[in-house]
């Protein structure tokens, strides 16, 4: 009998044994597994990341059908190739014109925002530009020819018409009060791709000297923007139109991560203008300016490189009736800090014609308010620079130059007037210090250190006074462009 208990006894400690020793084993086996082989679970995601994403959804639903596609036809013409009539010509080439159309039709796609529940569009000008065609498609698929009611080369914008009404509209959002990191949204046509969302950061704002426009005051973003886009809405995440998506930086042709935008706030203003007087009016003051280099500062004896070095002033114009004079640096224009030459070149260009702007300068080391009344930019100046080229600023040392009294003769061929007044740069050593500086055959040195220079005769006297390693400010004629640029002796 005592057997038998022992015998079942065992048979018990090996059966809880076998089944500690099974749930052990699927224990430790669910524990060190890989991920592929675990049962699925669903994951915790914080209520915070729900709502966000939901917010998102929210705000591209509410923007998209005010979101239009702008598919654009236009004739390009092949001009006739060199040579194209001698007959000698085939015998090196007998085929150049096989196959090839004297014309073509060009189609192109780009985006549209609907601004007015009436039918008005903006857009960029270059999405319309020359175009014979414009098909613009709604977000439910509806179809209408467009018309350009008008449109603004220097800004990149246009604007479009089409005959419907009860459309969706998206609202303004002001892209002056915009702060770099807000969350943005893009929404456009890429590559044929109607209303496709990317979404991403305002990267800068205030970006001007991209050459994308004459008037830029870009907003950055690194949102996907890609060929087809263009045209399309920028929006934060209130679902207000704050930008204008315009061009990409890329080496590729595709999305890099740089994408620009007109402001909403500039946009607004064309189109306003566009759309009451069919032409665009900008402000004016008669100034020539320039960006303060470190250089210019020292000379200027400036604290720091703020503002907007004035290098030439029109006559009549309303900046000389002020009393701005050539050196004056603007400090301020209604209470606006200038920070670059761009953005007061914005800020005047957008002032009303016949309103009285109020103007910081500084004036040897002093400082001076004044008011002026804003003229408009004449037509014969529109398309003038209003600043030297980067290149004209390079360090260089005074040397490498051969210089001659400026005559009547020279100064008409350099198309400046009988009158003026200095030496013309008439040889530029190669590799020299004044090669690498970028000064330029037919430039017309006027001022040394803001001495006047009349002919050879003071340019000797002067020079003659500089040493090894001086800082020489100069201010130079450039067929008709004046500006200052400083030289550091080697």
């Amino acid at each position: 009998m005592n057997m038998k208990k022992k015998i079942f006894a065992g048979i018990a400690i090996l059966l809880v044994g076998f089944l500690l020793g099974g749930v052990s084993y699927y224990i430790i086996g669910k524990m060190v597994s890989p991920p592929s082989l675990r049962t699925a679970f669903s994951p915790r995601v914080p209520s915070q990341m729900i709502e966000t994403s939901r917010a998102f959804s929210e705000i591209v639903h509410a923007v998209s059908p005010a979101v239009v596609n702008i598919s654009t036809t236009k004739t390009v013409r092949r001009d006739a190739l060199p040579f194209s009539e001698d007959p000698f010509f085939d015998l090196f080439k007998p085929f150049h014109d096989f196959g090839l159309p004297k014309k073509w039709k060009e189609q192109s796609l780009g985006s549209g925002v609907i601004v007015s529940s009436d039918g008005y569009i903006i857009t960029n000008n270059h999405v319309v530009e020359k175009s014979e065609d414009i098909r613009v498609t709604l977000f439910d698929k509806r179809s209408f020819r467009g018309k350009v009611v008008g449109a603004d080369p220097k800004t990149d914008v246009a604007v479009v018409k089409i005959s419907a009404d009860k459309l969706p509209t998206i609202p303004w959002g002001d892209s002056d009060k915009l702060q770099v990191g807000e969350f943005v949204l893009a929404i456009g046509n890429p590559f044929g791709l109607s209303h496709t969302v990317t979404m991403g950061i305002i990267s800068a704002v205030g970006r001007a000297n991209v050459g994308i426009a004459d008037y830029e005051d870009f907003i950055q973003t690194d949102a996907a923007i890609n060929p087809g886009n263009s045209g399309g809405p920028l929006v934060n995440i209130k679902g207000e139109l704050i930008g204008i998506n315009t061009a990409i930086f890329s080496r590729s042709g595709g999305y890099q991560g740089i994408g620009f935008a007109v402001p909403s706030n500039m946009s607004r203003l064309v189109m306003d203008q566009l759309m009451k007087q069919g032409k665009i009016v900008r402000g004016w003051l008669g100034v020539t300016i320039q960006d303060i280099t470190p250089e210019l500062s020292q000379k200027f004896g400036l604290q720091d490189s703020k503002g907007a070095l004035v290098g030439d002033i029109a006559k009549g114009s309303p900046a000389e009736k002020a009393g701005i004079v050539r050196g004056d640096v603007i400090l301020e224009f209604n209470g606006k800090e200038i920070k670059s030459v761009g953005s007061l070149r914005n800020m005047v260009a957008q002032s009303k014609v016949g309103s009285q702007a109020k103007v910081k300068i500084l004036r040897n080391g002093r400082e001076y308010e004044m008011s002026i009344v804003i003229a408009e930019l004449p037509k014969e100046v529109a398309g003038a620079p209003t600043e030297p080229s980067p290149e004209d600023f390079q360090k260089n040392a005074f040397s490498g130059i051969t210089v001659m009294d400026l005559s009547k003769e020279i100064a008409r061929q350099l198309g400046l007037g009988a009158n003026e007044k200095g030496v013309v740069v008439v040889k530029v050593e190669p590799g020299s210090t004044a090669d690498e500086a970028g000064l330029k055959k037919g430039d017309v040195i006027q001022e040394i250190d803001k001495k006047r220079v009349g002919g050879i005769g003071d340019f000797n006297k002067i020079t003659s006074s500089i040493g090894p390693g001086d800082t020489t400010l100069l201010f130079v004629n450039r067929g008709g462009r004046r500006f200052y640029i400083t030289i550091k002796g080697s």
